[in-house]
């Protein structure tokens, strides 16, 4: 253990009250955050699924990104049961709803003895964490342990490579122990490498694979029905952030429209999802939630989406949509999904956590940018009243969501590959 993660881990030893004070903080706005600490804090897991494929997504847009690669996973293991581990409880309600026959539980915080105990529990066959996910005692701690651990969708922006790069003599020596780097892109390969990562392959972004479930297509005709045959314009997860608040932002932009379009707004935290509520009343409209499980009255102007793990269905039910975190500098939240649901889709200018699709969905058209809220509202009017526009987008991003899938499968290529897996299994011992 070198210097740096010596003060590495003498902070986490320090860390563990200052975190619990953290998880009460946020607990007053989200009570699952006191749920479930054991887990948090390294104590023994209770019945440990053994000798599992580990797959490590953070929260909600971690684990939907899993779901197409885990399938690949599963069909070239298929012996092996599947472990997932998130760190918020909105990703682990979410994993527990996608991957309902895993083991879901919080990985713990990054104390080697905590990681050590999470190892000897589990004994995974091996590991995936997905997109950005550097946990120095953690890779390290996999390593001695012989456990391969594997980047997936990996992704990393200017901004965050400069920071690591401050502290290289941590960050490099951990790149070093994975067994493989799949990143989205080739600049994020560039970036990834130079931090210290070796075995970089640039395969996409998984979440391309992902279509929308039966099941949502079902909640999204509940939801027609109980709207109506009026227009429906979604913005999906708006954020909160630094004092800013995006869904104020856009409802206020819609105080100056004058159709009928019934306006849908789902924050990305359930914690906002009253605040929304009260702003829209606050500001004059005649507002429902989706939890009253009523019919949408003909009178009512916003709809507050106050669910998780529905987003697709909403989408579904959308006539256009606008994908949060863009207005305020929150860097977006994923512009695929709506696109890949054939919705007219909009975004903001802060856009660094998605920067590479949304710079191909632009140049193929698949996808608007805006630049503010009135310009959304007036934007969202002029899809709403072309529906030849509206039909013409669909094509264009069936076209564009079709040319970038397949990370899935060639992630799960090179896991193989390094595991020495066969190829594919299919049915009975079938190999591909």
């Amino acid at each position: 253990m070198n210097r740096s993660r010596r003060l590495y881990t003498l902070l986490w030893h320090i860390a563990p009250p200052l975190i619990r004070r953290y998880l009460k903080k946020r607990a007053k706005k989200s009570p699952a955050y006191l749920e479930n600490w054991n887990e948090r804090f390294g104590e023994p897991y209770p019945n440990p699924v053994q000798n599992p494929i580990w797959v490590h997504a953070v929260s909600v847009g971690e684990t939907r990104a899993a779901v197409p690669l885990a399938a690949e996973l599963r069909r070239r293991f298929p012996d092996a049961p599947l472990l997932l581990t998130q760190m918020t409880p909105t990703g682990r309600e979410t994993a527990q709803k996608l991957f309902p026959d895993a083991q879901c539980r919080y990985l713990p915080y990054d104390r080697p003895e905590w990681v050590a105990q999470f190892l000897r529990d589990h004994r995974p066959r091996f590991g995936v964490l997905m997109e950005t996910e550097i946990w120095p005692n953690l890779m390290a701690g996999c390593a001695e342990a012989g456990v391969p651990l594997f980047l997936a969708n990996a992704r990393l922006s200017e901004k965050s490579q400069h920071g690591y790069l401050k502290i290289r003599r941590l960050v490099e020596p951990v790149m070093q122990t994975l067994s493989g780097c799949f990143a989205q892109t080739a600049a994020d390969a560039e970036r990834l490498h130079l931090i210290g990562a070796s075995n970089v392959h640039v395969c996409g972004n998984t979440k391309y694979d992902i279509a929308p479930p039966d099941s949502m297509h079902r909640l999204a005709a509940e939801f027609k029905q109980r709207i109506g045959n009026r227009p429906v314009a979604v913005c999906a997860s708006t954020r909160f952030y630094k004092g800013a608040d995006e869904a104020q932002m856009l409802m206020r932009a819609w105080r100056n429209y004058r159709g009928d379009a019934l306006l849908i707004v789902v924050p990305r935290h359930p914690e906002r999802f009253q605040t929304a509520f009260n702003t829209a009343a606050e500001l004059g409209f005649s507002v429902q939630k989706r939890s009253d499980n009523a019919p949408v009255s003909p009178q009512t102007q916003v709809w507050i989406g106050d669910s998780m793990g529905e987003l697709a269905a909403y989408y579904l039910a959308a006539d256009i949509a606008f994908v949060g975190g863009s207005l305020v500098d929150a860097g977006g939240q994923n512009i695929i999904e709506p696109i890949a649901c054939g919705v007219p889709t909009l975004f903001g200018t802060s856009t660094y956590n998605f920067a590479a699709a949304c710079a191909a969905a632009l140049q193929s058209g698949a996808a608007r940018q805006v630049g503010s809220a009135e310009e959304w509202r007036q934007a969202v009017e002029h899809y709403l009243n072309d529906e030849t526009l509206r039909t013409d987008f669909a094509h264009q991003a069936e076209a564009f969501v079709a040319a970038h899938k397949g990370a899935s499968r060639k992630m799960a290529e090179q896991i193989g590959k390094a595991l020495g897996a066969p190829e594919e299994i299919h049915g009975y011992g079938e190999t591909k």
